[in-house]
This record gives structure tokens, sequence and C-alpha cells, in this order.
């Protein structure tokens, strides 16, 4: 039992990415798993990591057993999962990564009802806009917005369908007029989302253009979409946003819709998670929890 209890532990530092998270994950001191993993290694006789002072890594033995390790600790959970399967209480840690804003609105409050009906369930969620990886960063189940990759190793479902729309305030659309059709949009001030070195354009699909774009003019341009609807409601120019992240503004009367005769972009938002021949029934509720709950949000 104490050799299973080494190699669980080391095949969570492994994907925590480190001693500390690995602790953290397993409420141990960083001190026991390092004393663990070096009696593992004292018992295998190789060097799994190479450390410092800050971080570790693998050796190329630390990784040839993590691959195989990796299998047998598969294994086991695939049998708790079956067990669980029968049982009507989910329990245990469920790890979630999801974009900034829409977890923040729209993910975290669906999901955090949860605790209250699964009273052994318990949810370690991660707000992060990069793309992160499901084995090594030791997530459960991610949330992607937009459309996915072909990857052979995962599976997805479609959550809520997201859908955009051209804002603005009260005084700018007094001052300026509102616009009548997309083709209003280059003579309008307006507030661009820039994550890079150009301005993407807004998104107003057609049946012979799905991708048409038109680009506002712009002299205030930001990466964050929370600051884009403030700077609207501010009165800067004309915004385009999820309609999930305006309705607060919209139903307030802060922000006006306009152009809503015009298409629209949309697109899906998904649960990602490793494919397997059992889901765990803690993301089994969370993905069917979404799915039923998130489309009332979407606005």
């Amino acid at each position: 039992m104490e050799q299973l209890k080494g190699i669980s532990i080391f095949v969570e530092a492994v994907e925590a990415g480190g001693f500390s998270a690995a602790a953290e994950r397993l409420h141990l001191t960083r001190s026991a798993v390092g004393k663990t993993i070096a009696r593992l290694e004292q018992r295998l006789g190789v060097r799994l990591f190479n450390r410092t002072t800050r971080m570790q890594s693998l050796t190329e033995e630390g990784r040839f057993f993590y691959e195989r390790c990796l299998r047998a600790v598969e294994e086991i959970r695939i049998g708790e999962a079956m067990l669980e399967s029968g049982r009507r209480d989910v329990r245990g840690r469920l790890r979630i990564s999801m974009p900034v804003l829409f977890g923040r609105h729209c993910i975290a409050p669906t999901l955090a009802r949860l605790l209250d009906e699964h009273p052994n369930l318990e949810l370690d969620l991660s707000f992060n806009d990069r793309i992160v990886d499901l084995l090594e960063d030791g997530f459960d189940l991610v949330i992607r917005n937009g459309p996915l990759k072909d990857n052979p190793d995962l599976m997805a479902r479609a959550i809520a369908r997201q859908r955009m729309t051209v804002c603005a305030s009260p005084a700018y659309l007094e001052k300026h007029g509102a616009p009548q059709t997309v083709f209003d949009i280059p003579r309008h001030e307006g507030i661009v989302y820039r994550r890079g070195d150009d301005d993407k354009g807004w998104i107003f699909p057609t049946a012979a253009d799905p991708g048409r774009r038109l680009v506002p003019k712009a002299r205030l341009r930001l990466d964050d979409l929370a600051s884009i609807s403030d700077a609207a409601v501010a009165g800067r120019g004309l915004a385009w946003l999820p309609c999930w992240l305006v309705r607060e503004e919209v139903l307030a009367g802060r922000l006006i819709q306009v152009l809503k005769q015009e298409p629209a972009n949309v697109f899906d938002a998904h649960a990602v998670w490793l494919r397997s021949p059992v889901m765990l029934p803690k993301v089994r509720l969370a993905i069917d929890t979404l799915a039923a709950r998130l489309p009332a949000m979407m606005g």
C-alpha cells in the first residue's frame, strides 16, 4: 500500500507541475511530497526528477516511469468511476479550467449551485484564457469558446451558443445617431478588441460570406471585454460584445442594442475532456448541468 501511495503522489506531482502544487492538491505539505518521491527514487534506484530551488522537471527515467504509472492509475480511476456510476451521490474534487469572463459570469455561478445539491462534491475552478493541456495541467474538464481543433485524445460537447451584439450608450446614440445597416459601422466610432497587432473586425455573416467583417473607426482599443463594455457605457462608441456580457447593462438601459435586424455572429462554447472508456460521474454531472442551464443565460 505504501508503494501504491508513492506512485499516486509521483503521478500527481507530474500532473500538477511540481511538488508544491501537488501538495496543495493532495492536502499535504511540500516536504511530505518531496520525501515520498525521494523514497520512491531510492527504492527504484533512479532519479525521477531534476530539482532546483524553484522547480522540478522529469528526468528521462522519470518520463518513462510516469507513462507506465499513468496507465495503472487510469485503470484505477476507471474502476472507481464504474463503482461510482452505481451511486446516486456524486463525490470528489472536480478541476475545471475556463475563460476568465465567460467563467466568471456564466460557468462558475452555474456550477457553484451543484455544491448545494451534492455535499460531497468539491469544485476547483481555474480562470485562464490560455489553452490548457488537460493531462499535463491536471484538469478533469475545460471550457473552450469557438471552433475546436480535431484531437483524437479528447471528447467535446457543445454546452451553449453565444451571440454577439452591437450596442452603445443612449448618450452616444443621441449625439451620433444609430447605424441603420452594418455598412454604417465604418463611419462610427468603435471600441475595438485587440490582442496582437491587428484589428480583427466585427463579423456579420451572410450565406455568401459567413466570415464577412467590418471595421469601425477606432481610437480606443482594449484587450479586455469587460473594459470595452465599461467604455461603451461611458459613451465612447459602438461595441461588439457577447449578449451575456451586456445583458444587465441593456436591461438597466445603460446600453442599447442596435442592428438587431442584421445577422449576428453566433459561436459555440464546448466542454472538453480526456477520452476514456468511462466518464467520471462528477464530470458527467458538470457537463449535463451546463448544457441544461447555460442556454437561458446567453441572452
